[in-house]
């Protein structure tokens, strides 16, 4: 397949013409280019709004490469994000089986089940909890500077801060972070075998039921132990409650857990950018530099995908009822006419406006917790070992370019 897609779009706000090819989706990274998204995209945005692109199934959706196309379908209640609707992109084969997440349906059921656990994620609770995580970062700091050197920093830091971090919260054993670490890797590389992803699905959903029977007999301060409230008083039934709890645990570690790698490596790869935020304990520009390394990296690949209910018009072009659309938030957070000079890393821009956590009522319920542990890693982590340098050629690095979490899986680093 070409890295560039050629004549997807008259450039007109039309969209593709019945003659324009259609090309495969997900589209590949070019070599020598980790934090850029993929070439083809970046050519689908400059030939025109939209363009067509086939998935695994053989089947054709439409791309919306723009941010205020993306942003406004985002809003639309004519789309869907439920999973189970005629045109809907699926990402890989399904067996049918009734284990859909709430962030697959729309309202109200999306509403009620989410509602459930929103509180935690307030963004006051989160406030809360950033002294216990900046003793974790520095805890972690103390043993990796009193350890080998060089490091893997995934291994050492980068997987455990948010692994810690939210196991606090829902009320799970780190301990058993191997186990569910181990399991989420399956379920989010692209080419994982849907039984392979069935069996893993299935481990976690066990283990989360086994620990919510140990929380109904001695419930805790967690959110698991809330999750379980909900199920004893008939809101919830189990089984949707140990999904909502696999949901959590997966999201909750690892686009966090990538972003503190590969933002690390974008920093080293821009000395003069990591510069400012290791020179600074400014909280504001701190806060910057999380919200432009969530735009320039937007680590969740695959794109933001939806079915279209009723006919809806995105720059000039009818999508018809029954017709699947997929967002990529990487090239929408590259959109010129959003971000000017949208392929620089400026931590002094205000790019808080970006898509990387999705836009509208389906927006990532953890935000604020992402952005909270973002900004004590990113403020302390180059701070507190300066030196900080890779100890690897980045052409050596292994990426993740197999997965819907972009990063690196390993990040060898010195001091």
């Amino acid at each position: 397949m070409a890295d560039t897609l050629t004549g997807t779009g008259t450039g007109t706000g039309t969209g593709p013409g019945p003659s324009a090819p259609v090309h495969e989706f997900p589209m590949p990274r070019a070599a020598g280019c980790p934090f850029d998204p993929p070439p083809g995209l970046s050519a689908a945005q400059k030939e025109g709004p939209l363009a067509k692109v086939r998935l695994w199934d053989g089947k054709d959706y439409w791309l919306l490469t723009r941010y205020a196309d993306q942003r406004a379908v985002l809003l639309d209640p004519r789309v869907s994000a439920d999973i189970t609707r005629p045109g809907y992109p699926l990402q890989a084969p399904s067996n049918g089986k009734n284990n859909i997440s709430f962030i697959l349906m729309d309202d109200p059921e999306h509403a009620r089940l989410r509602r459930m656990v929103t509180a935690p994620f307030a963004i006051k609770r989160v406030e809360a909890l950033r002294p216990a995580v900046q003793k974790i970062v520095d805890d972690l700091i103390d043993e990796m500077l009193a350890g080998p050197n060089p490091v893997d920093l995934v291994e050492a830091f980068a997987l455990p801060v948010p692994s810690l971090v939210i196991c606090a919260l829902l009320g799970v054993p780190y301990d058993d972070h191997d186990f569910f670490q181990e399991n989420s890797k399956i379920l989010i590389k692209r080419d994982s075998a849907m039984e392979d992803r069935m069996a893993a699905h299935g481990k976690l959903i066990g283990y989360l039921d086994e620990l919510m029977g140990e929380k109904m007999a001695h419930p805790g301060d967690d959110l698991l132990s809330g999750l379980v409230a909900r199920v004893q008083s008939g809101e919830l039934t189990r089984t949707d409650a140990a999904q909502m709890g696999v949901l959590l645990l997966l999201a909750g570690h690892e686009t966090t857990a990538n972003m503190i790698a590969l933002g690390t490596l974008a920093l080293l790869e821009h000395p003069e950018q990591l510069a400012l935020l290791r020179d600074t304990d400014d909280p504001k520009l701190i806060a910057s530099s999380v919200e432009e390394l969530l735009r320039y990296l937007s680590i969740v690949h695959g794109g933001r995908r939806r079915a279209v209910l009723a006919d809806i018009e995105v720059a000039g072009q009818v999508i018809r009822a029954g017709e699947g659309v997929i967002m990529p938030n990487d090239i929408a957070n590259r959109d010129p006419e959003a971000f000017p000079d949208p392929d620089r890393l400026d931590l002094t821009r205000d790019a808080r406006r970006h898509v990387a956590f999705g836009f509208g009522v389906h927006q990532c319920l953890g935000q604020p917790l992402a952005r909270m542990e973002l900004q004590v890693v990113y403020g302390t982590l180059y701070r507190r070992v300066p030196g900080l340098r890779l100890a690897a050629d980045i052409a050596e690095l292994p990426f993740k370019h197999d997965g819907s979490v972009y990063g690196v899986y390993e990040l060898p680093v010195t001091w």
